[in-house]
């Protein structure tokens, strides 16, 4: 986040402060005359910006952005490996998901959900006092750096070799790693738990197939805390991992589990080995909904949702470093299919949503649905029962996509995508994702 000198108060007039942007654009802070509400104030920051306000509501709320149990951050980007073309760390601010690469305002508000964060706060600050000075100084972070190279959030990648911070599983000692899971069954649904820690098995599982046990295994699997676990002040944790990665920010009883990252080579442990493992298998409901979903369409329909009848050996474009991506719509508008392919595709959105605890589940489904007539449903490849398939959501305020990758690891000799490689993933559009527009806001305003 750079020019800070070109962002700050200017002056004021009564009890509005007027922020100036780094194009020297001034805006006018609602004081407490409230001359404009949270979200028009949103509204005017990212028109004047043209990206998400992120940097600047920071630099002008003057407050203490760390909000951490240490001082400083940590690490950076991290050198780790990764397939070819992918980028290593951050190379431009935060701007979120677009269509065009200019955020939609007015989209997001601080307000009340209604749905307590008290347990997921109390596991949070519990893991934190399980552990030791250093690793707590390791797994400790800042909410909102000033520097975006050195944004925890946005430092995570679903490749094994990925060189992490935090604390992983494999250095916490049985309670310690008891302490981080009750983390993930406080603020995940049941559902979402028993995803996590399918996929983290089955990282095992995978790991005895292709005898490298060390680098692939259940405990490969780093967690940290941004900020400091708060009822009222913005926090949040990160699981980062091998084919999982969750981040969750909170801010009073407000969460965004986003972006994250779903996915499991292979999906079922279905070898015949001799492990505690065999019959683990992910991913089914999501591959019934999701079929249950295209099938619903009649083929008029389908001839403008299938993009393709073939796909690619990956087709998924918004994983690790794509916080930034410009994807235009495409596919079947929603609100011009019937309304039982409507909810047939809806039952998949709420199956992927539905990984967060249950009340913020169902608030998140309500946002979704106030923007149907803007919601795409896109899809490539076959349509049978048992389809190997590519599929994508996109709207204003979600983004799933769920692709039968090709083969990796486990798949020497395989050519082609089949079932036994998943990647999915799950964004916040418009500068949604690990809280951000919610977190500009609080400190812009609430400070």
């Amino acid at each position: 986040m750079h020019d800070h000198h070109h962002h700050g108060v200017d002056h004021t007039h009564g009890d509005e402060a007027v922020l100036r942007t780094r194009d020297g654009h001034r805006v006018h802070a609602p004081g407490s005359a409230g001359a404009l509400n949270r979200r028009r104030f949103m509204t005017a920051m990212f028109a004047t910006t043209g990206v998400a306000a992120f940097a600047t509501l920071a630099a002008c709320s003057g407050a203490d952005t760390t909000g951490s149990t240490t001082s400083a951050t940590r690490g950076g980007p991290p050198a780790g490996g990764g397939p070819d073309g992918m980028a290593e760390g951050i190379t431009g601010e935060f701007v979120g998901l677009t269509t065009d690469g200019t955020v939609v305002p007015d989209l997001y508000a601080v307000q009340a959900s209604g749905v307590s964060t008290s347990g997921v706060v109390a596991a949070a600050t519990a893991w934190l006092s399980s552990l030791s000075d250093d690793q707590r100084t390791a797994a400790s972070f800042e909410v909102a750096p000033e520097d975006y190279t050195q944004d925890e959030w946005r430092l995570w990648s679903n490749v094994d070799s990925y060189q992490r911070n935090g604390v992983s599983l494999e250095e916490m000692d049985d309670t310690q790693k008891a302490a981080a899971m009750a983390i993930l069954e406080a603020g995940l649904s049941a559902q979402g738990l028993d995803n996590a820690e399918t996929i983290m098995k089955l990282n095992t599982y995978g790991g005895i197939l292709v005898g490298q046990e060390s680098q692939f295994n259940e405990d490969l699997y780093w967690f940290t805390v941004m900020g400091t676990p708060s009822e009222t002040e913005p926090w949040g944790f990160q699981v980062d991992g091998h084919h999982l990665v969750i981040n969750y920010f909170v801010l009073g009883d407000q969460v965004v589990m986003t972006p994250c990252f779903w996915g499991s080579e292979p999906t079922t442990a279905d070898k015949g080995l001799d492990s505690e493992y065999e019959g683990l298998s992910v991913f089914d409901e999501e591959f019934a909904l999701a079929v249950a979903a295209i099938q619903s369409l009649s083929s008029d329909e389908q001839a403008t949702a299938i993009l393709s009848a073939d796909k690619s050996a990956a087709e998924s474009v918004a994983g690790a470093f794509q916080d930034n991506l410009v994807q235009p719509y495409e596919g079947a508008l929603l609100t011009d299919l019937s309304s039982t392919a409507q909810e047939a595709v809806l039952a998949f959105v709420a199956r992927m949503v539905g990984n967060v605890d249950d009340g913020h589940a169902a608030i998140k489904m309500a946002e979704i649905r106030e923007h149907l007539d803007a919601t795409y449903f896109a899809w490539k490849g076959d349509t049978g029962d048992d389809a190997v398939f590519y599929t994508r959501i996109q709207s204003p305020v979600i983004w799933i996509e769920f692709d039968c990758e090709g083969p990796g690891p486990l798949g020497k000799g395989v050519t082609g995508s089949s079932r036994n490689h998943v990647h999915a993933d799950v964004r916040t559009p418009n500068g949604g994702d690990y809280g951000k527009s919610l977190l500009a806001l609080h400190l812009a305003l609430d400070h």
